[in-house]
């Protein structure tokens, strides 16, 4: 499905287009348009995918689909949901909904000591619009709801007010149309070497190449429901992997890494001879199955038989092996005679290479025999479904090949075993899948927090959420280390649900491994021991028990703490505990994805560490359509997000906390007034004794959201304790020296400057990094600050090194006020 119908929104009596394009060989001849599922009768079917819906009236709305088939099969496009107002109806409400962000600590709201204000947001919703166009194809530019008018509060806090911008008006306006990305680095499974200038396909069609560190950037298409990439290696030492990357349709760039299988040595065989090639054989291991290769089985591109030495090499993903599972190519999943994407689960996928010994020229076979041993599938049923698929690489589904059929006896005397035999020709498609279609599916519902307090208002969206599953416990197929089949969905404002297979009968049955992460950032699940507290987790009892929830650290203290694992359970729907999440039969996803935050969820959070950031003009960087067009925007421009830091070391007893203060300072319509504040801890440096360093972001200068004038930011960096500057970078004072004015610094606990222009680097203690995705941008710019040089990345400090400002701290004598404390209690005598 190339082109998937788009929502729409119309007020009663208007009109509207759906559309759909297929491409196949042959090519589709037919399209079917459903409405709510149910075939629309007389329009239903038709040789073009466009359906035109006249004088709509309110029982028309829904969701809609088509399905295009031909005699290959078919495909069915996503839905598409039609909202249809009664005329005067309001779709964007003036009011703005409720929205909390949290304020410094100096500036509690009420007697309770809360620090969260109500900015108000207005919901992304579509406003009604006409047909886009004469053809009314495609996405609609349209209207959205967003905000039409801000105004300016200051919040009394200790000592002074803090200036806060809140949403006043909610109107109709042009939609934000912001880049959608896929980011992300290409590595090898068991090296971790970059895959060095990589081709990168979408479809067919080259986009590009990955870097000298094996890093890509891909712009989704605006049309893309699935994006499929595959990425080659030019040297052919790496397995092609076609990849369905997830991404976000609102806007901003997903993080993803993606790991290729290295190629097996070759084998040289005799193509004039019948040869057999052992399928899962590593690590002492019973061989999955065999591909028997018979004489003269080896063609050259133009049919003619090769009988010469053939160099072979059959890479095979095994899923015995848990650490396969994050570079299996696709996501297991085909298309059935419906044309619906239904999940398969694998019993091994493998890559074949033939070339000629001598000129390395490729070669084709055919027909080839491909025998499974059934000792391995504990499954009876699965003996019954078990297929041979190719892999078609635009599309990532997978394509039968040929049904396995039981074939008796073995080929060691030593021992009887029974075969699953398919016949099979290899020619341009090369990756190979052992697999059966299952239909025990259910949904999982997951959400990610900003922190460990799991504030409904502090959901982080943009997180990629993988999910594993696991093999059946024994009396099921045979390893419970093995896996069956992954999933990624990225989280949106209310969370994500991921499908997993799931059995009604044993809550044991399938299990599932779910981790997440945000810019390369794991986050981290909720504990489960040594006491497992439900209200934590998100699911109530008695289904958590039934669950058997189980952090990656369970058993091992030592171990990382960014997964769970669960059994999943599919729920009784005859048992009330059962009927409010996490886990979702298949057919109640939209159940799933529109659950309440109140609903039974399992979560995973951002680990902040001491840090702080508020802005004045509020801004969810997980949430791209949530930013404002303001003179006062922490971030300028939505399209792309500059973030810069500055290092500062300091000598002391223990760790301090260090503020910036972000002002304008050159541009006559912000000059003075605060852009935000940030506070970071500092770190121990391990090698250095006294000493910590803090990597604390400013806002970068730069040109304002109107793109006319360009402010340096006034910049002072605070630490919080009896501090005294001792020390400025050389480079640094001589850059602001040459690019006047100066920012004045009378006071010896504090370091102010109107920011640099230009990104500078570690020999100067400032460290900027520019992405699409503002928290990827943060997170590459802490990385380089914490090791002290412009390319590199560390998690360890390194205090010393690329050092903008020092500061030497000592303990304060009893009843004495640092200069922190009394820039917060009176900041006009500080």
């Amino acid at each position: 499905m190339v082109l998937h119908p788009a929502a729409k929104v119309r007020e009663a009596g208007q009109d509207v287009t759906f559309c759909c394009k297929a491409a196949g060989t042959p090519a589709p001849q037919k399209y079917y348009w459903y409405h709510n599922g149910t075939l629309l009768e007389g329009k239903g079917q038709r040789s073009s995918g466009r359906l035109a819906l006249r004088g709509l009236a309110p029982a028309q709305a829904g969701t809609y689909h088509c399905k295009a088939s031909s005699e290959a099969g078919a495909i069915r496009s996503a839905p598409a949901q039609l909202t249809v107002l009664a005329q005067g109806q309001q779709s964007c409400r003036p009011e703005p909904e409720p929205s909390l962000v949290e304020l410094p600590s100096e500036c509690p709201q009420d007697a309770s000591g809360s620090r969260y204000y109500d900015v108000g947001r207005c919901p992304a919703s579509p406003c009604p619009g006409g047909p886009a166009g004469p053809s009314g194809c495609g996405e609609e530019a349209g209207r959205c709801c967003g905000v039409r008018r801000m105004e300016l509060r200051h919040v009394p806090c200790a000592g002074s007010l803090l200036p806060v911008k809140v949403v006043a008006e909610c109107g109709c306006g042009p939609c934000a149309r912001p880049r959608v990305l896929v980011q992300g680095r290409v590595t090898a499974a068991d090296t971790g070497e970059p895959l060095r200038f990589g081709h990168i396909f979408l479809g067919g069609r080259q986009v590009g190449f990955t870097g000298y560190q094996g890093s890509f950037t891909i712009e989704v298409p605006p049309d893309a429901r699935r994006l499929v990439a595959r990425f080659v290696d030019g040297q052919q030492r790496l397995v092609d992997a076609v990849k369905v990357l997830p991404f976000d349709r609102r806007g901003g760039a997903v993080y993803q890494e993606v790991k290729m299988l290295r190629k097996k040595e070759p084998v040289e065989l005799d193509g004039g001879r019948s040869n057999a090639i052992p399928l899962g054989e590593a690590g002492g291991r019973e061989p999955v199955g065999e591909l028997v290769l018979p004489a003269g089985a080896f063609l050259r591109p133009s049919g003619e038989v090769f009988n010469g030495t053939v160099k072979a090499s059959v890479t095979f993903v095994d899923p015995r092996d848990m650490g396969t599972a994050s570079a299996a190519s696709s996501d297991l999943s085909f298309a059935d005679a419906e044309g619906e994407i239904v999940p398969l689960r694998t019993y091994g996928m493998f890559a074949v290479d033939f070339r000629e010994g001598d000129s390395g020229a490729a070669l084709q076979a055919g027909p080839v025999q491909v025998r499974m041993d059934a000792g391995q599938v504990w499954m009876p049923e699965h003996l019954r479904k078990m297929k041979l698929w190719s892999l078609n690489p635009e599309s990532g589904l997978w394509e039968e090949e040929a049904v396995l059929r039981p074939a008796g006896g073995g080929r060691r005397k030593r021992e009887e075993r029974t075969f699953l035999v398919g016949n099979l020709e290899i020619r341009e498609r090369r990756l190979f899948n052992l697999d059966v279609p299952e239909d025990r599916r259910c949904f999982v519902k997951v959400r990610a927090y900003s922190n460990e307090k799991f504030n409904p208002y502090e959901q982080l969206e943009g997180v990629v959420v993988s999910l594993v599953n696991l093999e059946p416990q024994p009396g099921f197929p045979s390893n419970p280390r093995a896996w069956g089949r992954f999933d990624s969905v990225v989280t949106g404002a209310n969370g994500a649900c991921l499908p997993a297979f799931c059995d009604a009968r044993r809550p044991d049955a399938y299990t599932a491994l779910v981790t997440a992460t945000l810019g390369g950032e794991e986050l981290e699940a909720v504990a489960s021991s040594p006491k497992l507290n439900p209200n934590a987790v998100g699911v109530a009892q008695p289904y958590l028990g039934k669950l058997g929830y189980r952090r990656s650290d369970h058993e091992d203290a030592a171990l990382k703490k960014t997964a769970f694992q669960i059994n999943v359970a599919k729920p009784d729907p005859n048992n009330v505990d059962e009927s409010n999440g996490p886990v979702y039969s298949y057919r109640s996803l939209r159940e799933c994805e529109e659950a309440p935050v109140s609903a039974n969820h399992l979560r995973f959070y951002r680990v902040e560490v001491d840090r702080y950031e508020y802005n004045v003009v509020p801004f969810k960087e997980s949430d791209v359509t949530s930013w404002t067009g303001d003179y006062l925007s922490w971030w300028p421009n939505p399209q792309e997000f500059r973030a810069c830091f500055i290092k500062v070391q300091l000598e002391g007893p223990q760790e301090y906390m260090v503020r910036s203060r972000n002002a304008g300072g050159s541009h006559p319509r912000t000059r003075g007034q605060l852009y935000g504040l940030r506070d970071s801890r500092s770190v121990r440096d391990p090698l250095l004794a006294g000493t910590s360093g803090a990597c604390v972001e400013f806002k970068c200068g730069g040109m304002l959201f109107d793109q006319s004038l360009v402010d340096r930011t006034l910049v002072s960096v605070v630490p919080q304790g009896s501090c005294r500057r001792t020390a400025v970078n050389g480079l640094l004072l001589d850059y602001l020296s040459r690019h006047p004015p100066l920012a004045d610094n009378n006071h010896t606990g504090a370091f102010s400057m109107l920011a640099p222009l230009d990104p500078l680097g570690h020999n100067y203690g400032i460290y900027t990094v520019t992405d699409q995705n503002p928290r990827l941008a943060k997170e590459i710019a802490i990385g380089r600050c914490f090791a002290g040089t412009s390319d590199g990345f560390s998690r360890e400090m390194r205090a010393a090194e690329g050092t903008a400002v020092t500061f030497s701290c000592q303990e304060r004598p009893p009843g004495r006020e640092s200069f922190f404390q009394r820039l917060l209690t009176a900041p006009a005598e500080a």
